[in-house]
């Protein structure tokens, strides 16, 4: 009897057997993997990738300026922040005591993981620098990773109110002069425009002054100059913002009401503004109106809480603002 189990187990399996190996002589074949490009619309659209900008600044753990304010605000304009940090701080250097990491050799180690990674970027962005060998990093930097279509912003942090800020040497300045010549858009204040040309120092000048400054400084390299802080003649409750573009060799005039508040950070949330709206595909008039309502909106939002100024504006109160449209342009076309 159990021959005959055996006997009948073993033809079910060779039955078993034969069916299967019938059923996959004839079955269809799974095509190969493609290798050609992806060339279908549908196909392309999800290959699509957020726009990366590396960001060239300090960290300060307390205090909304440098990466603090640069990372959220470019973010919320959908653009990926790849930090490049110079620094790390307790805090930023206008409290009265702050501890600070310098980051002058780790900066170098970053860039040269990137490269071995193939990693690109399409725009870079630098703030505040802290020695002549960081400037020198960064020219080095883009002059290796830069690609023809890539944008690149320099704010060259060096002064205000006509005065160098402290720990600025003159061969920072030097230096600067350097780095601006590599850049597509830079965004001095009026002591650091002065500073860039190597003239005096001047609180009020005429609008005719201030456009051959403009493109004196646009002929050294950038494409767009932005001067910020610009006083207005005879209002001492309005301030100006200036550009000149290059390409088409027009001059821009952004005005708006002047609040008698100091915020650390506005520098670098007005230039990450600029950054990110551009990037986004604005003209550099909506970009200049973006960026100058975006800060009265914040420092208005601030302004009326019994509150340390030195953190900075409350930016997590007007950031959704970033995603709304202009309401009223208020830009002028300079003749």
């Amino acid at each position: 009897m159990a021959d005959n189990y055996i006997e009948k187990q073993f033809e079910s399996y060779q039955a078993r057997k034969a069916a299967w190996e019938k059923e996959n002589k004839y079955k269809r074949k799974k095509p190969a993997a493609r290798t050609e490009p992806v060339n279908h619309p549908c196909e392309r659209l999800f290959h699509n990738h957020s726009k990366k900008v590396v960001a060239i600044h300090d960290l300060s753990g307390v205090g909304r300026v440098s990466l603090m304010a640069v990372i959220p605000i470019l973010s919320s304009m959908g653009v990926q922040v790849c930090p490049l940090p110079t620094a790390i701080l307790s805090n930023h250097t206008q409290y009265p005591i702050y501890s600070f990491l310098d980051l002058t050799e780790e900066m170098k180690r970053i860039i040269g993981k990137w490269e071995q990674l193939d990693i690109h970027f399409d725009a870079f962005y630098s703030g505040y620098l802290g020695s002549p060998q960081q400037a020198q990093i960064v020219e080095d930097f883009i002059q290796k990773f830069r690609r023809p279509s890539d944008l690149v912003v320099v704010d060259p942090v060096m002064g205000d109110n006509g005065s160098l800020y402290k720990g600025i040497s003159e061969d920072m300045v030097t230096e600067m002069k350097k780095l601006i010549c590599l850049a597509d858009i830079i965004t001095p204040n009026m002591t650091e425009l002065f500073r860039l040309l190597d003239l005096p120092f001047q609180e009020n000048i005429s609008d005719t002054e201030l456009k051959a400054a403009l493109k004196a400084l646009s002929d050294k390299g950038p494409s767009i100059v932005i001067v910020t802080s610009v006083p207005v003649k005879d209002d001492p409750h309005s301030t100006s913002v200036y550009a000149y573009n290059r390409f088409g060799g027009r001059y821009w005039k952004v005005t708006c009401p002047y609040l008698p508040a100091h915020y650390p950070g506005t520098g670098d949330t007005f230039t990450s503004v600029i950054t990110g709206s551009l990037m986004q595909g604005d003209s550099l008039p909506i970009a200049l109106d973006r960026a100058t309502q975006f800060i009265l909106q914040g420092i208005r939002a601030t302004f009326g809480y019994e509150y340390n100024n030195l953190e900075g504006i409350m930016l997590e109160k007007v950031l959704h603002n970033l995603d709304m449209p202009i309401q009223v342009s208020s830009y002028e076309l300079l003749e």
